[in-house]
């Protein structure tokens, strides 16, 4: 630490009882100090402080009942992380001077003391606070640079499932905006439902990668215009395995739910589904609420094998569907949230059409 910084350094000199500062002016700005600001009420010294962040405050404390001991106690308020930087003079007995340590004195010189002594603690407070200071500020951009490339890591990890899961969409004659609605959706369905910003983050994340199995599927099988037979369907079962294959083995808990999705999304509630015929609350949530959305949206959506069905056809469907495919206590809340629901698929509808009945 250089000289001169030390010497820069905010003084803020403070006498609440007998309101002479001149003496400490005088003596520091003797030393060589330029920076001093005074103060002689509790409120000067208190807004000082907050304005002026000083590097030391020399608190002059007179009687048991002072004032000193309550402003200690308001600056540990304003900077309670903070290497608090006062320095004590007092002619008090010792049971006060501890007080004043515990107060939040840095340092305590009783009276009389010699200039020189004072000077000396004092310049080694300033030095304190200033590389305090500039620890912190190292601190304080090292933690930025972390956050930004940690953000710019979960930003391309999400590009990357984001691709992957639009990758096996398009194999499948989809659309890429089918799955940014289809997780919307469910996102919106998993608040509706109760689930905190953060599960709904996941669910949003990780839902576009419940068809990803599909990558595993033949394009004989896939892209098969007409009926598939027993045997193609039994390939074409396999995709929820497929895709939890794809997606096991990691440690993220991002990744851990996308393969629960996908290898639940095609479950049913009367046990029906695939591949582990599971049946009711078996499934996981996150399986039956995707299932839900999922189906909602291929159903108000265009594809070159089927039109796009009106809000109210789609529900019909759905709700015939209560109980048989789906968790009929999530048809309940998507119909209570259907008006949301249908911005969603307006607000990410395909460019070519978009056909929903504005009855809603």
């Amino acid at each position: 630490m250089k000289n001169g910084q030390c010497k820069n350094g905010k003084i803020l000199i403070v006498n609440l009882e007998n309101k002479n500062t001149k003496p400490l002016e005088r003596m520091f700005s003797e030393a060589g100090f330029s920076n001093i600001i005074l103060a002689i009420h509790f409120s000067q010294a208190l807004n000082l402080y907050g304005q002026v962040y000083p590097e030391i405050v020399i608190l002059d404390l007179v009687g048991e009942n002072s004032e000193g001991f309550r402003l200690m106690e308001e600056l540990r308020k304003i900077e309670p992380s903070s290497y608090l930087p006062i320095l004590v003079t007092t002619s008090l007995e010792r049971e006060f001077r501890l007080k004043a340590l515990k107060s939040g004195a840095r340092d305590l010189l009783r009276k009389p003391f010699n200039e020189i002594e004072l000077i000396r603690r004092a310049e080694n407070i300033i030095e304190a606070r200033l590389l305090h200071n500039e620890m912190r500020l190292r601190n304080d951009l090292l933690n930025k640079s972390i956050e930004e490339r940690t953000k710019q890591l979960q930003d391309c990890r999400l590009e990357v499932i984001y691709r992957l899961g639009q990758a096996s969409e398009f194999r499948d004659n989809e659309t890429g905006m089918h799955i940014i609605r289809m997780s919307r959706l469910s996102a919106h369905l998993a608040k509706a439902m109760g689930m905190s910003d953060r599960e709904c983050e996941l669910i949003l994340n990780a839902s576009p990668m419940h068809d990803v199995g599909k990558i595993g599927i033949p394009d004989n099988i896939l892209l098969k215009p007409g009926k598939l037979t027993p045997k193609e369907w039994d390939i074409m079962r396999t995709h929820p395995d497929i895709g939890a294959e794809i997606l096991s083995g990691s440690k993220s808990e991002l990744l851990k739910l996308a393969e629960s999705i996908a290898l639940t999304h095609q479950e049913r509630w009367n046990g029906s589904g695939y591949p582990k015929g599971l049946k009711g609350e078996e499934i996981p949530i996150e399986g039956r609420l995707v299932a839900l959305c999922d189906v909602f949206d291929a159903l108000t959506s265009e594809r070159p094998y089927k039109r796009a069905f009106s809000v109210e056809e789609s529900m019909a469907i759905i709700e015939k569907n209560r109980g048989i495919d789906f968790d009929p206590k999530l048809v309940d809340i998507f119909k209570e949230n259907l008006t949301d629901m249908v911005n969603i698929i307006r607000n990410f509808a395909d460019e070519q059409t978009d056909k929903l009945s504005d009855k809603s």
